[in-house]
């Protein structure tokens, strides 16, 4: 038990269980069980309550349902970090804000460049401006003290940032057809949080409950699911006070009993159902297509150049310094590492092309291979970095 426990506590335990469920997806659709596989993704699930009826694979349940429990806990994150954390003053803030609109921007104009004018690829553009947080820590974790604590903190809170920044691209950029019926409802339950945030309710039980009929409600609107939970997430009371008078703190308490829930399942049950890509179906010319090529190189090219470029600018400007016991090397090493998108440029993928196979798991694959890169080459330039102490 305490090789598990030990196992559990290291943060590139999430990573490296991550390339597992990666490697055996490929394995999977790329072999003689490849029917079994595809099998399971398209398993139909379903749930009624009386008119009231959910019916998907579980591959859509899995991106709409299990995913919007990972975007509550990066809600919870964000609410925790803007109100006493690392996100809590403008001087905190300032680098990797910076450097995350870099980080957002420039890899976005690559994968313009290569796809203006094809109104379907263009639905493409946010694919790589996505950071895979667990994988970039990861990595970091990998190299001990070769990297300042002070160069996590940034990683950290520019994938915060990164991913407030997807969810406000989710909710503009990939909401299809709204329902009124149904945005009144989520409205409504909206309300109901809000209200019980501040009337003081401390039942953890109550704010799930309404949270699902917010879940069920957003589901059908048209508006991603996912946005349910960051909703919710922001409507959880950062202190509170039991019936004893006792303070604690509801949101602490439940990013810390979703934390490993998340790491150990829900990531890896997605990277499991979407990273199984056919490779039999790719030839050459496809992964040389405008939609691959913006992708790669907008994680492994826009994204280092976005995040180092952005940060150097704010660092000569005078409007952040560098991380302390750090030095550019070292900083433009965690830049490369930021173009790891994966789990996160997979989930805008399937938002953005529908999981059509137009082309041929050519984009995904882009995906993997551009994330492998920037993790591999971020490695060594930060592993043969001299280090400032």
């Amino acid at each position: 038990m305490k090789i598990i426990d030990d196992f559990i506590q290291k943060e590139s335990s999430a990573g490296i269980l991550l390339i597992f469920v990666t490697v055996l997806a490929l394995v999977l659709q790329n072999s003689a069980l490849s029917e079994m596989y595809n099998g399971f993704l398209h398993t139909h699930v379903e749930m009624r309550f009386g008119d009231l009826q959910i019916a998907k694979p579980l591959l859509l349940w899995v991106n709409d349902g299990l995913m919007a429990v990972f975007f509550f806990l990066i809600g919870l994150e964000v609410k925790r970090e803007v109100i006493e954390g690392h996100l809590s003053s403008l001087s905190q803030i300032m680098l990797p804000g910076i450097a995350a609109i870099g980080g957002m921007v420039i890899p976005a104009m690559v994968f313009v460049a290569f796809n203006q004018g094809d109104t379907f690829a263009m639905k493409g553009w946010a694919i790589p401006t996505a950071t895979d947080i667990a994988f970039a820590l990861g990595i970091l974790s990998l190299l001990g003290k070769r990297v300042p604590a002070s160069l996590k903190l940034f990683l950290m809170a520019l994938a915060i940032i990164d991913d407030l920044g997807a969810i406000i691209i989710i909710a503009l950029f990939y909401t299809s057809e709204l329902s009124a019926m149904s945005i009144g409802v989520a409205s409504g339950a909206l309300i109901a949080l809000f209200i019980m945030n501040r009337v003081g309710v401390t039942k953890k039980a109550a704010y799930i409950l309404v949270g699902v009929v917010l879940w069920v409600s957003v589901l059908k609107s048209g508006v991603h699911a996912t946005l349910a939970g960051v909703a919710l997430a922001f409507m959880i009371p950062l202190t509170s006070t039991d019936e004893e008078g006792k303070k604690f703190s509801m949101l602490k308490e439940m990013e810390h009993d979703l934390h490993y829930w998340v790491a150990f399942m829900i990531l890896p049950l997605f990277a499991f159902v979407n990273a199984g890509v056919d490779l039999k179906g790719i030839s050459m010319d496809e992964m040389f297509g405008t939609v691959p090529m913006g992708i790669m190189l907008g994680l492994f090219i826009g994204k280092q150049v976005g995040v180092f470029g952005f940060s150097w600018v704010a660092i000569k400007f005078g409007w952040a310094s560098l991380p302390k016991d750090s030095n550019w090397m070292q900083l433009y090493g965690v830049a490369i590492l930021t173009g790891i998108g994966f789990t996160m440029s997979l989930f805008v993928d399937s938002l953005a092309y529908n999981d059509t196979q137009l082309y041929h798991y050519a984009d995904k694959l882009a995906i993997l291979l551009g994330s492998f890169l920037s993790g591999i080459i971020g490695y060594l330039v930060l592993r043969g970095a001299k280090t400032s102490q």
